[in-house]
């Protein structure tokens, strides 16, 4: 028992080393994806949630701004960080150079024209 409680992290590791090892390099292809499946429908309806509370904060700042309670920098601010959530697969497209794998469609990006998410 002593030698299993003092080598459990080197045990823990070989076998994790066998399992990858052993592992068959298609299924591999398809857990990844799957996984970019699920993680663009994620990111699809977290930015959905995330457009209709940035709108009810965007018409909030305003009439703020407008009485002068908010500074219109704030405004500002919330409106720029809305359109870089909406163009963020394009600018994760832009960045990895991947843009015949991740297609805008992926994303669900809403600051894209007609003509790009066609292609």
């Amino acid at each position: 028992m002593k030698f299993l409680k003092n080598n459990i992290w080197t045990l823990t590791a070989l076998l994790f080393l066998f399992c990858v090892v052993a592992v068959d390099p298609a299924s591999a292809d398809s857990v990844f994806t799957q996984a970019k499946s699920k993680l663009s429908d994620l990111f699809k309806n977290a930015k959905t949630v995330l457009f209709v509370i940035g709108g009810f904060g965007l018409i909030a700042l305003a009439f703020q701004a407008i009485f002068g309670k908010v500074k219109w920098p704030w405004f500002a601010a919330l409106a720029f960080g809305l359109a870089v959530v909406a163009a963020a697969g394009s600018i994760v497209n832009y960045a990895t150079d991947d843009s015949k794998v991740n297609s805008s469609a992926d994303y669900g990006d809403s600051l894209l024209g007609a003509s790009d998410s066609q292609n």
